[in-house]
């Protein structure tokens, strides 16, 4: 604009933002006649100002399109307003929930959540949280095949919130593995199975406090264990082990999660098997496929959302997202066509 040229005004005589330029917090407090600090404030700090105050500069931002910039508001308070999720394998669908509720959490308080996938590797994990964490404000570590220690050492920089997984010395939201495997051994116990194969993620850290109660709960039911190793938790990974299960001699089955569960059914019915005739197989997780698969997947039903949200909301507290704690949520047994009594 020359210095000849008029300037233009909106309906009520407040300067509008230039055409071609993005609108700030000063274009903001000249709409609404307050001070830039608390167009500030109300804008990335909610709560902080008088509600109705904060509600008027709301709404002239939106008029005006204004666009947080998270690099900019970086400068003065050393905070982005980015957070990341970090998780093993994106296509797994027993993530999307998670994600879901984690994203409705920063949306509503007005923060960018990013995704990053590490492919099941502690060394890819390691490296991505270590690169992520100078441009974000915490991370939450889904399903982490870090040890305790190894995440309580990152998270001395940034904030760390544990996702489906409990560690020690950081907050976590977690299902209630007793509360499902329980139940699990109970309903396999019922049916009258004496044998039973856990297949497993071999040495994960994720996995052994899995197969430590799988084997104290099947003891104390006097039911024989046995750990079978599948070389990823995935279709492929359960696939592969079948050889294994039907060589073990068991009736029953205990998969990691479902995908490795849908492996084991679609490779037992490639082989001319007839499940649960064969074998019974138990899931964990109850993604959307579960209930389509053949036969139906009896399956451990996991709050996936909710475990997004509340460790959403953790990881975005200051008060708490550095103390440990363990939130615990309930496991509900699904029970559906892939268990029955043993036929031998």
């Amino acid at each position: 604009m020359s210095k000849d040229e008029p300037e233009t005004t909106d309906s009520a005589g407040a300067p509008e933002a230039r055409a071609g330029r993005r609108p700030t917090i000063y274009d903001i407090a000249q709409r609404v006649g307050l001070n830039p600090s608390t167009v500030s404030r109300a804008l990335n700090k909610p709560g902080r100002t008088n509600a109705a105050t904060e509600e008027k500069i709301r709404a002239a931002a939106a008029e005006l399109g204004y666009r947080a910039n998270p690099m900019a508001r970086a400068l003065p308070t050393g905070f982005s307003g980015t957070y990341a999720i970090v998780l093993p394998d994106i296509t797994n669908p027993v993530h999307f929930e998670l994600i879901r509720g984690a994203e409705q959490v920063a949306r509503a308080n007005g923060f960018t959540l990013i995704i990053s996938e590490t492919e099941g590797s502690a060394e890819i994990e390691r490296e991505t949280i270590e690169t992520l964490q100078p441009s974000v404000d915490g991370l939450l570590v889904v399903a982490s095949r870090l040890d305790d220690a190894e995440l309580a050492a990152l998270a001395t920089v940034k904030p760390i919130v544990g996702a489906n997984h409990s560690t020690p010395s950081l907050p976590s939201v977690a299902p209630d593995l007793p509360m499902g495997l329980v139940a699990a051994l109970d309903h396999l116990d019922d049916l009258g199975h004496r044998s039973v194969a856990y297949l497993g993620l071999g040495g994960a850290q994720i996995n052994r406090s899995r197969w430590d109660l799988t084997l104290d709960l099947a003891d104390a039911r006097g039911i024989a264990v046995v750990e079978i190793a599948v070389d990823a938790p995935t279709v492929e990974g359960g696939a592969d082990a079948l050889r294994r299960v039907r060589a073990s001699g068991v009736t029953a089955v205990l998969a990691y999660n479902d995908l490795v569960a849908h492996g084991l059914l679609r490779a037992a019915r490639s082989a001319g098997l007839s499940l649960p005739e064969a074998f019974s197989v138990i899931g964990f997780d109850d993604i959307f496929s579960a209930e389509l698969a053949v036969p139906a997947l009896t399956t451990l039903r996991s709050p996936l959302r909710e475990i997004g949200t509340r460790a959403m909301e953790t990881l975005i507290d200051p008060e708490h997202n550095r103390a440990p704690s363990k939130v615990v949520l309930p496991l509900e047994l699904i029970v559906r066509e892939s268990t029955a009594a043993p036929t031998r």
